[in-house]
């Protein structure tokens, strides 16, 4: 998996100015990941980082258990009930991808009535008595438009495409992305449409919504995930195709660097490193050792530009995304540098 060099300079920042804790019995506690969508490559890549550092964790005594449940819809009423069963169970921490930012507090008030810690990323809950980890997913969408209006000075139209309705981290790029072109002033959105952060949903969407966009669509924003479909879609229309900005998955940086090679072409990509699972693993850990956590965490996106587009292509797994996966002297710097 990839490390981000930008992140262990923080990391190693941070760590030069605290003491790291040892580790209190945390040795019989268990904790769940409670995951509402699975279905797109990060999806597949945050589970894999989960299941990779937590089997660690297990293995060596850390914690008594790490188990995963994703659910088979991108629905609250589902997620609700499936956080009640882990209550249920006895888990001593949930960690939560959730499907709605306030539709999911009725069942992560009942959790942490019941002494359960409820540690939130990605799609985090705005119930208080839970953690959230999140990046600025507002400023990852600004910083695209503005990344678009330094290359392309004279504006112009463009295409948005959408993660999953109703979740927060959609709501907050989008947001962030008609911000930026607000302040720059040169562009307008023709069009949107909801990709679900998979490929095969954007190039249907975008192939859909096509026909009746103008002709001159300059620019893609995007949400992860989206772009390659966005390119493909571009294509099969027989359409010029347009500054797509991409969100670091492996067929978008491999499409990237072909284009590149042949004309020269140029973009950048971002998004949140699925390996943010990891972190909100250790940062329950650590609340369940009694460590003092602030209850918002941020963390920087990952963003690819055009001259380290190869060097992130080559560390990024086939099939993957570009991520980072933490350990527990990274949470214990993140925790720290927030305190």
């Amino acid at each position: 998996m990839k490390t981000i060099t930008t992140l262990g300079m923080v990391t190693a920042v941070a760590l030069s100015g605290m003491t790291v804790s040892a580790i209190a019995d945390t040795s019989d506690k268990r904790i769940a990941l409670s995951n509402n969508y699975a279905g797109n490559s990060w999806r597949q890549a945050m589970l894999g980082s989960w299941e990779k550092v937590t089997g660690e964790a297990v293995e060596n005594g850390t914690v008594a258990a790490a188990d995963a449940f994703t659910t088979a819809e991108n629905q609250v009423t589902e997620q609700a009930a499936q956080i009640q069963n882990l209550i249920l169970q006895g888990y001593d921490a949930i960690v939560v991808n959730a499907a709605s930012p306030e539709g999911l507090n009725g069942a992560v008030k009942e959790a942490c009535d019941a002494g359960v810690v409820v540690v939130s990323f990605d799609g985090i809950v705005t119930e208080p008595c839970a953690w959230r980890i999140a990046v600025d997913f507002k400023q990852m969408g600004k910083d695209e438009v503005l990344y678009l209006s330094d290359k392309l000075s004279e504006g112009g139209n463009l295409l948005e495409i959408r993660g999953l309705a109703g979740v927060f981290v959609d709501d907050e790029i989008s947001a962030g992305i008609h911000e930026g072109v607000a302040e720059t002033g040169k562009f307008e959105i023709v069009g949107s449409v909801h990709g679900n952060w998979a490929q095969d949903v954007s190039q249907k969407a975008v192939a859909g919504i096509l026909p009746s966009l103008p002709d001159d669509i300059v620019g893609v924003v995007t949400q992860g995930g989206d772009g390659y479909g966005a390119a493909q879609a571009f294509k099969a229309a027989g359409r010029d195709i347009p500054v797509i900005v991409m969100g670091n998955r492996h067929d978008e940086l491999s499409w990237w660097k072909e284009q590149k090679d042949a004309s020269g072409y140029e973009t950048m990509s971002v998004s949140i490193a699925p390996g943010v699972s990891t972190l909100a693993f250790w940062v329950a850990q650590q609340i369940l050792d009694g460590a003092d956590v602030p209850k918002d965490l941020t963390v920087p996106f990952l963003r690819i530009d055009q001259d380290n587009l190869e060097d992130n292509l080559a560390n990024t797994e086939e099939g993957g995304v570009a991520n980072v996966e933490y350990t527990l002297e990274d949470a214990q710097a993140v925790i720290s540098g927030a305190s």
